[in-house]
C-alpha cells in the first residue's frame, strides 16, 4: 500500500489490552517507540483485569538463591511439559523472566513477592516455593478519572459491595476473622471502608485496585506517560503486507469508519486468545465442549485468523488445549450470568466433590486446572460434567461455598436454594435426590469422608498431604487442614462445570515472539504473545501466574525485538 494511503502512522501496533499487549506497548515506548494499543472492547485489561495479576517467575531477585531456582524449574518443567512444547521456548522464559520483571519495576510496574504460594504439581521434582509475584496495589486516581474508567472492572462476585471494593486474598482472611472477633479484622475493615466511602463520592468504585486491575492500570499509566495511546472498540479487519510479505499495518474498524494504520516496526497480536470464542471453542477443546468461561469476553481467536490470513499457522493440539477452571454458573440481579471460579474453596474441610454416582474422584485440594482434568477423566466412565461439591451447614457457614459467603443468614441462603445455585435437603439421601446421583453411592461417600476426618487420613484420594492442598485448607482445623466431616444437617450441594480461564493452543512463535509460518520461518513485522502464541508449557499449569507470566515475558521481548 502506497505511503499515501495511510491514515494514521505508529512504530508499533499491539492488539489486545491484557498483560501481554500492555507489557509490548510500554517496552515499546520506553525504548523510544510511538505505540498504539486497539482495544476491541469499552475496556482495558482483557482476562488479566479479572485476574490475581501474579506472574509467575522463577529466579526473581526475591528468592534466596535465583540460579538454584532457576535450575529447579527447569527439571520441573522438563518432567512436566517435556516435548510437547518447544524446549528452547520454556528456556527463553526462565532465562528473561526475572529481567523482564525486573526492567517493569525499574519504570514503576512493581510486584510483591507471594513466599508462601506453592506450585502447582508440589510431587514433581524441581517444584518449588515463592515463585509467585503479586502486583502492588495501585492507586486508581493516578490515571485520572477518564481513564480510570476505562479499566475493566472485576468479577463483582470477587469483590465488596457488589464489586466495588476491592481486597487482596489475605485481606479476605484477615476480614473473616471479624467473626471471631480479630482487632486486626475490624482495624482492616475500617481503613478500606473509609477509603472506599470517600470514593465514592467521585468516582463510581472504590480507586484502591489489587491483583489483576491494579498489574493493568498500573501498565496503562506507565504507557500514557510515554505517550503511548489505546483506542477502544477498535477491531481490526485485515493485517496488511508489503511486496515482501512484511506485515506493515493494519485496516481497523474505529469510530464507524475503517482507519488504515501503518506500523513501521510491526504489529504484536496479544488478543487473549480464544476462551470465550465458541467456534474455536468447539472445534480444539475437549467434550462435552463447555459452554461458559471466566475470560473476557474479547478473546474470541479473531487474532489467529489475521495472523493465517499472512502466512501465521496454529502449533500443534496439546491434549486439552487450554487451562481450566471448575465454576459454578448462578444470576446476578441484572439478568447477567455469574461464572464463579471455584479457585481455593474445594481445599476446606469438610468439601467433597462426587460425580453421577455419588463417589469423589479427585483430591479437591488439587489445583483448579487438575480438579478440571480430572472432571473429563472421570467423565469417560462416569458422568462427571457437571459434578458436585457437597458439605454441611457447618462448613458452608464457616467456609462459604462459590458466590455464597461465609456466615450468611438463613434468609439469604433461602435466596440462593430458590435460585436453584444452592441445593439443600435434610438428608444426605435426599441430597442425593435432589441433585440427581446414586443415593446409596453419595451415603458410602459421606460415611468414608466422616471416618477420614476422625483419623486424619484420607485413604482414597490422599487430600489433606499435599504441601498445596496445605496453604488452601483451614490451618485452625485438627487433625487435618483439608479434611472434615459432612454430618450436620441441612446438607447442601452446588453444581460445577468446566471453564477455560486460558487457552493454550495459539501462533507459532519463535523465542523473539515472531509469528512463525508453515515453514519454521519468521514473518517479517508480526509477533503474537500472551495466549495468543502457542504455551510455552503445552496445556499444563506448573504455578499460580505462569499465563501472566509468559504474556510480561513474550511482550517485553517482541517489544525489544521490534525496537532493535
Amino acid at each position: 500500500m502506497p505511503d499515501g494511503e495511510w491514515d494514521h502512522e505508529v512504530d508499533l501496533l499491539v492488539l489486545g489490552s491484557g498483560a501481554a499487549g500492555l507489557s509490548a506497548a510500554v517496552v515499546g515506548a520506553e525504548e523510544g517507540l510511538s505505540v498504539l494499543v486497539l482495544e476491541k472492547t469499552e475496556w482495558l485489561g482483557g482476562t488479566t483485569a479479572r485476574s490475581a495479576g501474579t506472574a509467575w517467575i522463577p529466579g526473581h531477585r526475591f528468592q534466596d538463591d535465583p540460579a538454584a531456582d532457576t535450575a529447579a524449574a527447569a527439571t520441573y518443567l522438563d518432567a512436566l511439559v517435556g516435548d510437547r512444547a518447544a524446549r528452547e521456548l520454556r528456556e527463553t522464559y526462565l532465562a528473561h523472566g526475572p529481567a523482564a520483571i525486573d526492567h517493569l519495576d525499574r519504570i514503576g510496574v512493581r510486584f510483591r513477592h507471594s513466599r508462601t504460594v506453592v506450585d502447582y504439581h508440589p510431587e514433581i521434582a524441581g517444584s518449588g516455593i515463592g515463585r509467585a509475584l503479586e502486583p502492588h496495589s495501585f492507586d486508581g486516581r493516578r490515571l485520572g478519572k477518564r481513564a480510570f474508567a476505562r479499566v475493566r472492572r472485576p468479577i463483582p462476585e470477587f469483590a465488596l459491595f457488589r464489586g466495588t471494593l476491592m481486597v487482596r486474598r489475605p485481606e479476605v482472611d484477615q476480614l473473616l476473622g471479624i467473626f471471631d472477633g480479630s482487632m486486626r479484622g475490624t482495624a482492616l475493615a475500617l481503613r478500606l471502608g473509609f477509603r472506599w466511602a470517600a470514593d465514592l463520592l467521585r468516582y463510581p468504585r472504590g480507586t484502591r485496585l489489587v491483583m489483576g486491575n491494579a498489574l493493568v492500570a498500573s501498565l496503562y499509566h506507565q504507557l500514557l506517560r510515554r505517550s503511548g495511546d489505546v483506542w477502544f472498540t477498535a477491531r481490526t479487519s485485515d493485517l496488511v503486507t508489503d511486496d515482501a510479505g512484511r506485515v506493515v499495518g493494519a485496516a481497523v474498524l474505529h469510530r464507524g469508519r475503517t482507519t488504515r494504520i501503518t506500523a513501521r516496526r510491526g504489529v504484536v497480536l496479544a488478543g487473549g486468545g480464544f476462551s470465550a470464542g465458541q467456534e474455536l471453542r468447539a472445534e480444539h477443546l475437549p467434550r462435552p465442549t463447555p459452554q461458559f468461561t471466566p475470560a473476557a469476553e474479547g478473546a474470541t481467536g479473531d487474532t489467529f485468523a489475521l495472523a493465517r490470513a499472512v502466512g501465521g499457522v496454529l502449533g500443534e493440539s496439546h491434549d486439552d488445549n487450554a487451562l481450566w477452571f471448575p465454576s459454578s454458573l448462578g444470576r446476578r440481579h441484572d439478568g447477567s450470568t455469574v461464572v464463579f471460579p471455584h479457585i481455593w474453596d474445594r481445599a476446606k474441610p469438610g468439601v467433597l466433590a462426587v460425580n453421577a454416582a455419588g463417589r469423589r474422584f479427585v483430591d479437591e485440594s488439587v489445583s483448579y486446572h487438575r480438579f478440571t482434568r480430572a472432571m473429563y477423566d472421570s467423565h469417560k466412565s462416569v458422568p462427571s460434567i457437571p459434578a458436585w461439591l457437597v458439605l454441611d451447614s457447618r462448613a458452608l457457614s464457616r467456609y462459604g461455598l462459590g458466590m455464597i459467603r461465609p456466615h450468611l443468614p438463613k434468609a439469604v441462603l433461602r435466596r440462593y436454594a430458590r435460585a436453584g445455585y444452592l441445593r439443600t435437603a435434610d438428608t444426605v439421601r435426599d441430597l442425593a435426590a435432589t441433585i440427581g446421583v446414586d443415593p446409596d453411592g453419595l451415603e458410602r461417600t459421606v460415611a468414608a469422608a466422616n471416618r477420614h476426618a476422625r483419623t486424619g487420613v484420607d485413604d482414597e484420594f490422599g487430600k489433606g498431604r499435599s504441601p498445596f492442598g496445605h496453604q488452601l485448607g483451614d490451618p485452625g482445623h485438627a487433625p487435618n487442614v483439608n479434611l472434615g466431616p459432612v454430618a450436620v444437617a441441612p446438607f447442601h450441594a452446588i453444581e460445577v462445570v468446566p471453564t477455560p480461564l486460558a487457552t493454550a493452543l495459539g501462533l507459532r512463535t519463535d523465542p523473539d515472539a515472531r509469528v512463525l509460518d508453515r515453514h519454521g520461518d519468521p514473518i517479517p513485522g508480526l509477533y503474537a504473545c500472551g495466549n495468543d502464541a502457542d504455551s510455552v508449557m503445552a496445556s499444563e499449569y506448573p504455578g499460580a501466574g505462569c499465563q501472566v507470566g509468559a504474556g510480561l515475558i513474550f511482550g517485553c521481548l517482541a517489544a525489544r525485538h521490534a525496537a532493535r
